[in-house]
């Protein structure tokens, strides 16, 4: 069997466990359980971390836009899938919204309620994700002329011109303005979260080892070089561009689902350092480092520490010290440790096959020795 025969097995293996571990967590808890929710969350954070890292890690471009192109999967997704006779209850002050229809109720009447329902939910996700690709589009072109630390600026002000331009009411009629959106449907299984999410990373990582993603890495590593090698830059630098913020707004309308609530205010510049927290924890140019730093983080700061704002941890009860605001402290030091003991981040620039690798040739080389 070839190595590469191995490596397939070996993560599809890996694969198909922890969506038996998902599927057991969905039977035997309920869906509000603090484990499904970490689930859940951890999954949508893994979809735009590496959605980022393709941008930053594997094209070399700094963006820092990633809340925008979210929140444009978000309220793609909430303004089409919100039913129709809960509509003026939401656009309450907008006499009912300017849309009134939801695609989840008009798949529904040629699939069925269970099938076109999640048909309709599936092309909202997709819809909110072209939403934001076009976006990306219209805004590379001056954008990406720019490079470093002012390209960060530009896109990190993009998202937040966004954030504000969704919250005035004079869209209200299609945003609800400041108003929350709500009652549209979502997935209650964490296993659904993991399976759309899984086919989003697979498209990524499939795209990553094609010729583009060969072309991302060259344009990543020397610019001068890929344009020698006849690579035009302007064009793969864009494309990278718009596929990682496709992918971004489908991580937002997941994110939607999760919250049960659209808001504009939570889109801000702390959701990307977040983000960008995660890529870098799990290495830049990693997808399995940023699949692995997205459960790590999201159930360290959600569950496992949780414990040290509630007066109680590890059945320690010290209520003087363990209060609100202390689990983030914590969690801090712990990032500042792991930044600082492992620069390149839990995985470097490597991928889980990588340790079949090693693995192959520390087993050659003791077999040598002998």
């Amino acid at each position: 069997m070839t190595l590469k025969k191995k490596q397939t097995i070996f993560t599809a293996a890996v694969l198909l466990v922890l969506l038996l571990a998902s599927m057991a967590l969905d039977a035997t808890l309920p869906s509000y359980h603090i484990a499904i929710t970490c689930v859940k969350k951890a999954t949508v954070y893994a979809l735009v971390a590496v959605s980022m890292n393709l941008l930053n890690g594997f094209t070399g471009l700094f963006s820092l836009g990633q809340a925008g192109f979210m929140l444009l999967g978000a309220y793609a997704y909430g303004v089409l899938c919100i039913p129709v006779a809960k509509r003026a209850g939401v656009y309450q002050y907008f006499d009912g919204g300017l849309i009134q229809f939801s695609l989840p109720e008009i798949f529904a009447g040629f699939l069925g309620d269970t099938i076109g329902s999640t048909v309709g939910m599936l092309v909202a996700l997709a819809i909110g994700g072209l939403l934001a690709a076009a976006m990306a589009y219209l805004i590379a072109l001056p954008v990406l002329r720019l490079k470093s630390d002012y390209l960060a600026i530009a896109t990190l002000g993009f998202a937040e011109i966004l954030k504000a331009f969704f919250q005035w009411n004079a869209l209200g009629p299609i945003t609800n303005g400041s108003n929350l959106l709500k009652s549209y449907p979502s997935f209650e299984k964490g296993t659904s979260y993991i399976l759309l999410a899984g086919a989003m990373i697979a498209i990524i990582v499939l795209l990553i080892n094609s010729t583009y993603g060969r072309a991302f890495k060259a344009i990543r590593d020397d610019e001068v070089a890929a344009e020698a090698m006849g690579i035009n830059l302007s064009k793969h630098k864009r494309l990278a561009f718009v596929i990682s913020s496709f992918f971004a707004g489908v991580g937002g309308g997941m994110l939607a689902m999760y919250n049960g609530t659209i808001a504009a205010a939570p889109f801000k510049s702390a959701l990307t350092y977040e983000i960008l927290l995660i890529v870098v924890i799990g290495g830049i140019g990693s997808i399995t480092g940023s699949v692995l730093a997205s459960f790590l983080y999201i159930f360290s700061s959600e569950w496992l520490l949780r414990g040290l704002d509630s007066g109680t941890f590890l059945g320690i009860n010290a209520p003087g010290i363990f209060k609100n605001g202390f689990r983030m402290a914590v969690f801090s030091v712990i990032i500042m440790i792991i930044v600082l003991f492992f620069r390149k981040g839990i995985m470097g620039d490597r991928e889980l096959p990588d340790l079949l690798v090693r693995r192959n040739k520390k087993s050659r080389k003791e077999a040598a020795g002998k």
